[in-house]
C-alpha cells in the first residue's frame, strides 16, 4: 500500500490507458479514473477529502467559459456551407482555371482545400465535399489514384491548423492562451503547408506528368463567343488586384495611423495579409459588378465567374479573421458573425431550408456535446492527477532530458506523432496536453509556439493509419466497386483503401518537415512580443499643480509655502493640546 500511495500518479496514468484500451469511451474513461483513483487516494491519506469539493466549481467554469462558444458557432458555419453549394462552385471554377496545366484539378482541390478550410474549419466538411466532387473528375482525365486520394485528404485536414480551426480553440483554452493569439500563429504555418503541397504537384508534373495529366480542350466549358479562353482577361485582373493588394500592404501602417488618429508604426503581418486581400478582392468584385451591369465587355466570362465565385468565402473569411485580427471581435463574436454569413450565403443561393437547418443544428448540438462532455471528464482527471503531484512527476519525467527545451521538442513531437496512430486530436488535447503544457512553461517555451507546433504535428492524426479520420472520410465516397463515367461512358475503376492510404503517406512527410521547419525557425510562428522595459532608465514624470489659491505649493516640498487654503494648513501635533483636523 505504501508503493501504491507513492506512485499515485504514473498507477493513474496506466489506469487510464487501460481504460482506452479496453474501449471505453474518452469522456467517460476520463471521469471514471479520476473520480476512482481520487476515492483511493483519500482513502489512502494521500488526498485531503476537501479536494473534491472543488469539482463542481471546476464544471461550472466549463460551463461559464465563453471561449469554448466558438465551437458550436464555427461548427455551424462549416455545416451550413458545405450544404450551401459554395464547395461545388469553387471546385468547378478553379478546376477550369488550372485545367490547362499539369496537375491542374490538384492545384484546385489544394487551393479550394485552403479556402474551405479558412471558411469552415471542419476537416470532415472539406474531406467530403471535395471527395463527391472532385474524385470522379480526376478519374475521369486519368489522374493516378494514389495521388487524388492524397491531394483531396491532405488539403482537407488544412482545416485542422488554418483558422478557425476548432483544434485551436481546444488547444487555446487548455493552455490557457488567447485564441486570437494561436490563430495569428497557425496563419503563416497553414498556408506554408499548401505551399509545400502545391510544390509536391510541381514536381510530380514535372517528372512524372502522367500522374497528372492536364484537361483536355473539350472539358473547358467557360469560353467567349469568339472561340477564345479568356485567360488574358484573367491575368491583367489579378495582376491589377495584387498590385493594388501589394500597395495597400506597402502603406497600411499609415492607413492605420490614418484611421486611429495617432502614429502607428508596424502592423502584424497576418493582419496586413487579411486586409490587403479584401482590398484586392473588393477591386476586383467592384469590377467585375460594373461589367456585369454595364456589359462593357472588359472582362471575360472566365474572369467574371471566377470573381463572383471567390468573393463570397473570401468575404467570410474577412468576417471571421478580419475581424479577430483587427481585434474588432473576440473568436466567439467572429464565430457567431460566420455563421449568421454562412446562412446569408445559403439564402442567396436559395439552398437554405428547414431540414438542412435542422441537420446542421442536430450535428453541431452533437459535437459540442462530445467536445464538452470530454472536457467535463478531463477536469476530473487533472483534479485528481494534480492532487496526487502526477504534473510535478511529468515534469521530472520530461524535464531532465538531454538537449534541453530542443531535447523535449524532439521527444515530445515524437511521441505526439506516435500516439497520433491511435487517438484522435481532441484526446491528444484533452490529455496529453495539459501534462505536456506545465513543463513546456518551465523551461521558457512560448506556449502559443508551442501550440500551434503540436497542432501541426496533430495534423497527422487525421492521415496515417489505422485511425486516420480523413482517410475513413474518403473511403465513405470513393467508389469501391467498378463504374461507368456518365461523360466519357468509360469503365473507371473503383479506389482501393491501400491506394487512399499510400496517396496519403507523401503528406505526411511533408506535414513532419514542417514540424521540423518551426522548431528550427521559431519565427514561423508569429506571436505578439511584449514591450521590453529598461529599467535603468526609468523616470517619474510628476505634473506641477496649483495646490493653493495665493501661489501654491510643491506637495514633494516641506518647506514650501500651503497657501491660505485651509485644507493645507498643518495640523497642530502638540501634546498640550487637542488634535484639530482641518474641515472641508
Amino acid at each position: 500500500m505504501e508503493f501504491f500511495a507513492n506512485n499515485l500518479a504514473p498507477i493513474m496514468f496506466a489506469g487510464l490507458v487501460a481504460f482506452l484500451l479496453v474501449g471505453f469511451p474518452l469522456a467517460f474513461s476520463l471521469g471514471a479514473c479520476g473520480l476512482f483513483f481520487g476515492f483511493i487516494g483519500i482513502e489512502l491519506g494521500v488526498l485531503p477529502e476537501a479536494l473534491l469539493q472543488a469539482l463542481p466549481l471546476r464544471i461550472f467554469g466549463i460551463m461559464q467559459n465563453d471561449t469554448l462558444l466558438a465551437i458550436p458557432f464555427f461548427t455551424l458555419m462549416g455545416l451550413i456551407l458545405e450544404r450551401s453549394g459554395m464547395a461545388e462552385d469553387l471546385l468547378d471554377t478553379i478546376g477550369q482555371v488550372f485545367g490547362p496545366v499539369r496537375g491542374g484539378l490538384a492545384f484546385a482541390v489544394i487551393f479550394v482545400g485552403a479556402l474551405l478550410a479558412a471558411t469552415t474549419g471542419v476537416v470532415a466538411a472539406s474531406v467530403i465535399s471535395m471527395g463527391l466532387i472532385s474524385l470522379p473528375i480526376m478519374l475521369r482525365y486519368g489522374y493516378d489514384r494514389r495521388i487524388a486520394s492524397g491531394t483531396i485528404v491532405a488539403s482537407g485536414t488544412l482545416a485542422q491548423i488554418i483558422p478557425p480551426s476548432l483544434v485551436l480553440i481546444v488547444l487555446a483554452d487548455q493552455l490557457g492562451r488567447s485564441v486570437g493569439d494561436m490563430y495569428k500563429g497557425a496563419f503563416i504555418p497553414g498556408f506554408m503547408l499548401m505551399g509545400f503541397y502545391v510544390l509536391l504537384v510541381v514536381l510530380l508534373a514535372l517528372f512524372k506528368p502522367k500522374m497528372v495529366p492536364a484537361l483536355p480542350p473539350e472539358a473547358r466549358v467557360f469560353r467567349q463567343p469568339n472561340g477564345k479562353s479568356g485567360y488574358t482577361s484573367l491575368a491583367v485582373l489579378a495582376l491589377l488586384c495584387t498590385t493594388v493588394a501589394l500597395v495597400f500592404a506597402e502603406n497600411y501602417a499609415a492607413v492605420h495611423s490614418w484611421w486611429k488618429g495617432e502614429v502607428v508604426e508596424r502592423v502584424a503581418l497576418d493582419e496586413t495579409i487579411v486586409v490587403s486581400l479584401c482590398a484586392g478582392v473588393a477591386l476586383a468584385f467592384v469590377l467585375a459588378l460594373i461589367n456585369k451591369t454595364t456589359k462593357l465587355g472588359l472582362l471575360s466570362l472566365l474572369a467574371e465567374r471566377v470573381t463572383f465565385v471567390l468573393v463570397p468565402p473570401l468575404l467570410l473569411i474577412f468576417l471571421v479573421l478580419g475581424t479577430i485580427f483587427l481585434g474588432v471581435a473576440t473568436p466567439t463574436e467572429g464565430g457567431a458573425m460566420g455563421a449568421v454569413g454562412a446562412l446569408i450565403l445559403a439564402l442567396v443561393r436559395r439552398r437554405l431550408s428547414l431540414t438542412l437547418l435542422k441537420q446542421a443544428l442536430n450535428s453541431t448540438t452533437k459535437l459540442s456535446c462530445f467536445v464538452l462532455f470530454i472536457l467535463v471528464g478531463a477536469t476530473m482527471f487533472s483534479l485528481t492527477f494534480q492532487g496526487v503531484d502526477g504534473h510535478r512527476w511529468v515534469e521530472h519525467l520530461l524535464s531532465d532530458l538531454p538537449g534541453g527545451p530542443v531535447g523535449f521538442l524532439i521527444v515530445v513531437n515524437i511521441m505526439v506523432f506516435l500516439l497520433a496512430f491511435f487517438l484522435d486530436y481532441f484526446e491528444l488535447a484533452f490529455i496529453v496536453v495539459p501534462l505536456l503544457a506545465p513543463v513546456a512553461d518551465k523551461l521558457g517555451i512560448d506556449l502559443v509556439w508551442f501550440g500551434v507546433l503540436l497542432a501541426v504535428n496533430m495534423q497527422t492524426s487525421f492521415m496515417h493509419p489505422p485511425f486516420g479520420f480523413a482517410l475513413f472520410y474518403l473511403r465513405s465516397v470513393a467508389p469501391d466497386k467498378e463504374y461507368t463515367d456518365k461523360v466519357t461512358k468509360k469503365r473507371i475503376a473503383p479506389v482501393t483503401t491501400g491506394q487512399i492510404i499510400m496517396g496519403a503517406l507523401p503528406f505526411v512527410f511533408i506535414q513532419l518537415l514542417m514540424v521540423g521547419l518551426i522548431i528550427a525557425f521559431p519565427g514561423i510562428v508569429a506571436r505578439d512580443k511584449p514591450p521590453v522595459l529598461d529599467l535603468e532608465h526609468v523616470e517619474i514624470n510628476i505634473p506641477s499643480a496649483d495646490f493653493g489659491s495665493t501661489g501654491g505649493s510643491d506637495p514633494l516640498n516641506p518647506d514650501a509655502s500651503a497657501g491660505s487654503d485651509p485644507q493645507f494648513e498643518t495640523p497642530n501635533f502638540n501634546d498640550d493640546a487637542p488634535l484639530e483636523i482641518p474641515k472641508e
